[in-house]
């Protein structure tokens, strides 16, 4: 197992990313505090993961408050010691589809706003708590705007590019002490809550929107919830000990090169 006597912390436990890293940590040995602002979402990941030979603990925490993450934290460390895996998945709304000269300074703003205050709150904290062990990695989750220029998303690109530029700087600052921050750039899972959730509203634009997207990678394929699980499992062991300060990209080469004329290629060769 890579991950035998690691203690996780993951914030957004409920929402679908979260609740694969979750799972997928626990598969790998790891004791999981799964937090969120929803008990009974939480408590019944805890009870499928504690029923399948994993170990979890559900607890009601507002990542946007710095009270609750700190008190959380105590709680934890006092029960289990330290804490050697945080990941803070919670979902940020934002408006997209608008151009930025026709979107409000609010909109912009909001998106920006919230992550950088939650991902502050919930990385330094955990920061304080690895720094006393001497390691550590604090993980976090952008997208393609994050590497990219692209258009029509308002302020989730800047927040995506804000979180991965506060992401190396925790890094910097942490690495003196053993710990690292590494953040996971991806494409958009289509098998995520908001892509199953717009499929189910639009389904017509959706899929078109969705094979755009696959057109743009290399491999024309998107990454599946599983694939960001995965890499996050392989940062949080020693296996990736010597890997900080950077964004790895699971954006299927997107943001090496946008690869929707590839086609031509293909083509030319018939």
């Amino acid at each position: 197992m890579l991950l035998k006597n690691k203690h996780a912390v993951i914030y957004g436990a409920a929402g679908s990313i979260g609740s694969a890293v979750a799972r997928a940590v626990a598969h790998e040995g790891a004791t999981v505090f799964l937090t969120g602002r929803t008990l009974d979402k939480l408590e019944k990941l805890a009870n499928e993961i504690n029923a399948t030979g994993g170990k979890a603990f559900a607890a009601v925490v507002d990542a946007m408050n710095a009270e609750e993450v700190n008190n959380h934290l105590v709680e934890v460390t006092n029960q289990v010691g330290t804490i050697d895996i945080s990941f803070n998945l919670i979902e940020i709304e934002n408006k997209q589809d608008i151009a930025l000269t026709q979107m409000s300074p609010d909109d912009f703003v909001y998106p920006v706003e919230k992550t950088m205050r939650t991902q502050f709150i919930t990385s330094t904290a955990a920061g304080r708590v690895m720094m006393k062990k001497g390691s550590g990695v604090i993980l976090s989750l952008t997208a393609t705007p994050g590497g990219v220029g692209y258009p029509l998303v308002g302020g989730f690109g800047a927040a995506c590019a804000a979180l991965e530029n506060f992401s190396r700087n925790l890094a910097v600052e942490l690495g003196i002490y053993g710990v690292r921050a590494v953040n996971i750039r991806s494409a958009g899972s289509p098998d995520s809550r908001p892509f199953k959730e717009a499929m189910i509203a639009q389904p017509e634009v959706l899929g078109s929107v969705i094979n755009k997207m696959k057109g743009d990678t290399m491999l024309k394929e998107l990454p599946l919830i599983a694939d960001i699980a995965n890499v996050a499992v392989f940062l949080s062991s020693d296996m990736a000990a010597k890997i900080t300060g950077v964004t790895i990209d699971v954006t299927v080469g997107t943001t090496a090169g946008l690869n929707h004329r590839t086609t031509d290629i293909e083509k030319s060769n018939e």
